[in-house]
């Protein structure tokens, strides 16, 4: 077959990953060069679908440069775990690893798993072997395959949750890689002679145009956006159990500035499928991307574009014609937020539940606030769980009510006790941006901190410091943080300036719109100054921000993604 493809018309990805032997590339070899802390151009392509970033400190980049020095080079590492539930022992173990290899904190990622930062090349191969001793691994945690699969969060708000979070991972189990590359490479297995033994049923040789995301949730919560997934399927309960779901498809919030042909889009809600049908549909959805995405432009590659170029009717009969069978209708559901509701929670099970703010997903210690220290002492004499949430936030689960003493004693002893927050910064999403994404303009994530502050002051002159608000900033429009369904987005147009998006929705079902551009932290501040006051005085009873600024014509409501312009 690969005789018959025109490489010259398609992506240079394409090429790389048909010719990487299932994802082995050259990845021993680079690893074992010892003249440059780099991998090579190829290879960190490859080595994502390993779940490895390759990045840079760019705070030093300049100075290395007056240097003569390479960049500082090191590694991201991406967990792969459905539904984001560690066990205390593996807590400990990241933990454990972060010290000893990487940066010393823990990032709690948007898509419910761990990051770790600044793993050196040297430290790789320790690092994921480590970690495999706790039975955690990076495999498909980026590339261009299905990613982390997400699932609804709190055990306290749902006595579906097991099986929402069970389902998570039967998913992600079923679309997995088949190659045999990451245990050969990473943990010493045998290697495969020539790779002639790897198959991969679902993916081909050339595996997905671009990732792929899936979400579960259950209404009326939705803390992993279902609508911008990939693919998302919402939980359908009938007489106290879970029938079946209504199947999301073509969200997905990248962009490009500069391009509108390139768009943020919140899912299409397709139909309905049995509950024991998920996986089939899953893996059907999956397959229509595969043999219809565009692999010459990665920038149109996503299912989102797909499945706009293709027409929901079209895309549809596809999905049912390998199938074997038709969607039902879609059934109703109400969703009411996105976000998390912090607190101690009691479950059915008489286990409690505590919803713990991680400002910017940054699990660390500092002289004056020693989470990571806290976090640590806890997963020591926890007898439950711990389980992030698709907001960077911690729940620390299912602990007993003698352990639920024991934790609150321990947040309070090292300065990290809950405290109240704003409506505001409860429902704040920072991504990573500077120093170490190559992609970022401006600063997110060390940022968003300082400004909500400066946001709260004049929330606060309005009487509205309670009242809860969706904001959400991200250092580039490639959307890792979802700022596009956020009521209030910060994008990234150069270092101090961003784009201000205004008008999503409080439940997360609808796409935000650019307000005004290329703005300081003065003219953001002034803007919204005069927004919060208007708000404060002419809203109507219940009525959420994002919806406020709509009907008062700040900015045009958007339902398709094809009209979101930058």
């Amino acid at each position: 077959m690969s005789e018959t493809i025109n490489w010259k018309e398609l992506s240079e990805v394409e090429r790389l990953k048909h010719e990487s032997n299932y994802l082995r590339g050259t990845l021993v070899e680079s690893l074992a060069n010892p003249i440059t802390g780099a991998i090579s151009d190829g290879d960190t392509q490859i080595s994502k679908f390993h779940g490895i970033y390759q990045q840079t400190d760019r705070d030093l980049d300049k100075e290395r440069k007056h240097q003569k020095l390479e960049p500082l080079y090191s590694f991201l590492l991406r967990i792969r775990m459905p539904g984001g539930r560690f066990t205390p022992d593996q807590w400990l173990r990241m933990d454990d690893l972060s010290d000893k290899y990487a940066n010393g904190t823990l990032k709690l990622t948007t898509r419910q798993t761990f990051q770790l930062h600044g793993v050196l090349k040297k430290n790789l191969k320790n690092t994921i072997s480590e970690m495999n001793q706790s039975l955690l691994d990076t495999i498909s945690a980026c590339g261009d395959v299905n990613r982390n699969v997400m699932s609804h969060a709190n055990p306290a708000e749902s006595p579906f949750h097991a099986e929402l979070i069970d389902l998570a991972r039967k998913i992600s189990l079923h679309l997995l890689p088949r190659s045999t590359a990451y245990h050969e490479i990473w943990l010493d297995k045998k290697l495969v002679a020539g790779g002639q033994q790897d198959q991969e049923p679902i993916y081909g040789d050339r595996y997905l145009p671009r990732k792929f995301k899936i979400g579960v949730v259950i209404p009326p919560y939705n803390d992993c956006d279902v609508f911008s997934q990939d693919l998302g399927f919402i939980a359908i309960v009938e007489k106290n159990k879970i029938v079946g779901y209504n199947v999301v498809v073509g969200g997905g919030l990248g962009s490009t500035f500069g391009m509108p042909e390139t768009y943020p889009r919140a899912g299409t809600v397709i139909g309905y499928c049995l509950a024991d049908q998920v996986i089939d549909v899953a893996e059907k959805v999956l397959l229509v991307q595969r043999d219809n995405g565009d692999r010459k432009n990665r920038k149109q590659a996503r299912l989102k574009y797909t499945f706009d170029r293709m027409g929901e009717e079209l895309f549809k009969a596809e999905v049912e014609k390998r199938l074997g069978y038709s969607l039902e209708d879609a059934k109703p559901f109400v969703l009411t937020h996105n976000g998390d509701d912090y607190g101690w929670k009691k479950g059915t099970d008489d286990k409690w539940h505590l919803t713990y703010f991680v400002e910017g997903g940054r699990v660390r210690d500092d002289e004056k606030f020693q989470l990571k220290t806290a976090v640590k002492e806890i997963a020591k004499i926890s007898d439950g769980d711990f389980i992030i949430t698709g907001n960077q936030n911690l729940i620390i689960s299912g602990v007993s009510a003698p352990v639920k003493k024991k934790v609150d004693a321990l947040l309070k002893k090292y300065g990290v006790a809950p405290t109240e927050l704003s409506g505001l910064r409860k429902n704040s999403i920072a991504c990573v941006a500077l120093p170490t994404c190559p992609l970022a303009f401006a600063e997110a994530e060390r940022y968003l901190p300082t400004l909500i502050s400066k946001i709260e002051t004049i929330l606060n002159e309005f009487k509205l410091g309670e009242e809860e608000i969706v904001i959400r900033m991200t250092g580039c429009p490639n959307g890792c943080g979802r700022p596009y369904l956020a009521e209030i987005g910060l994008i990234g147009k150069s270092p101090g300036y961003y784009n201000l998006y205004l008008g999503g929705s409080f439940n997360g079902d609808r796409l935000n719109a650019l307000y005004k551009e290329t703005l300081n932290e003065e003219e953001i501040l002034q803007e919204l100054r005069t927004i919060i006051e208007d708000f404060a005085a002419n809203r109507t009873e219940k009525e959420h921000f994002g919806d406020f600024v709509i009907r008062k014509g700040y900015v045009q409501e958007i339902r398709e993604g094809k009209d979101f312009r930058h």
